[in-house]
């Protein structure tokens, strides 16, 4: 299957989610003066149980891959020009929606500030799709988000057998279903290039800090939250279990 230039670079440092996940930080936001390499440190005993830097981590990315994966699902339902892009631009949006929805409930509990703008990475994809058009948007569109689902499949996998943080438990759980949903999705779309896709996940480079941290968002500012569209049907989506009702403690909590 074809693709650009432009998105094979794209897709090059996509691999590079689940290795870069354990560094991102967010330690002037929480008040933590020092870090350490080890993100199973603890950072905070919460109610929940414990907090460590992976499980923070977790959530805050949670939250931004939201923010450039849900308009690239509307993207896809503007642009995409088959039914099964069109679809899986659909699953996009309604899921994330659901996810974030969990992650900023759950974040202000856990004493998380979560970024109101995807990486500067995410924003080279989201970027990509704009100008995109025709089959090349459907090609980069499929290719570019099996990659970075199919990373973070990964991470979600780890988070969810070792964290003792039941929220963290929870949203672990909700993607799970989400993300292998919206995998299944781009395959479906016939146009995911397999070769090329399990190689940027078996082989992910280093990338800056920079290019792999969201923003810190602005004192004060508001708290950007993605949304179905009026009259969107959610019907087949998975959205997984939701952190509706949250548990007063965690049964590991002492």
């Amino acid at each position: 299957m074809p693709v650009s230039r432009n998105t094979i670079g794209s897709l090059a440092v996509g691999g590079a989610l689940t290795a870069t996940l354990a560094a991102l930080a967010y330690p002037s936001m929480l008040g933590i003066q020092t870090t350490a390499s080890d993100s199973s440190r603890i950072i905070a005993n919460t109610q929940w149980g414990p907090l460590t830097e992976a499980d923070r981590n977790f959530v805050v990315f949670v939250r931004s891959a939201g923010l450039w994966e849900g308009p690239s699902g509307e993207l896809a339902m503007k642009k995409g020009t088959t039914a099964a892009v069109r679809e899986a631009g659909r699953h996009l949006v309604i899921g994330h929606a659901a996810l974030d929805a969990s992650s900023r409930k759950i974040a202000p509990e856990l004493n998380i500030t979560i970024p109101n703008q995807p990486t500067p990475q995410q924003q080279g994809f989201l970027a990509n799709f704009q100008s995109d058009t025709g089959k090349q948007f459907d090609s980069d569109f499929a290719n570019t988000l099996r990659v970075t689902h199919g990373s973070i499949f990964n991470t979600i996998a780890k988070i969810r057998s070792t964290t003792e943080n039941t929220l963290v438990r929870q949203l672990a759980d909700q993607a799970n279903d989400v993300v292998l949903d919206h995998i299944t999705q781009m395959e479906k779309t016939g146009l995911v290039n397999f070769d090329q896709v399990n190689f940027q996940e078996t082989t992910p480079p280093k990338l800056p800090a920079a290019q792999v941290t969201p923003p810190v968002p602005q004192p004060g500012a508001p708290v950007v939250a993605l949304s179905v569209p009026p009259g969107l049907s959610t019907e087949g989506v998975p959205t997984g279990p939701t952190t509706a009702a949250m548990p007063t403690a965690s049964p590991t909590a002492g």
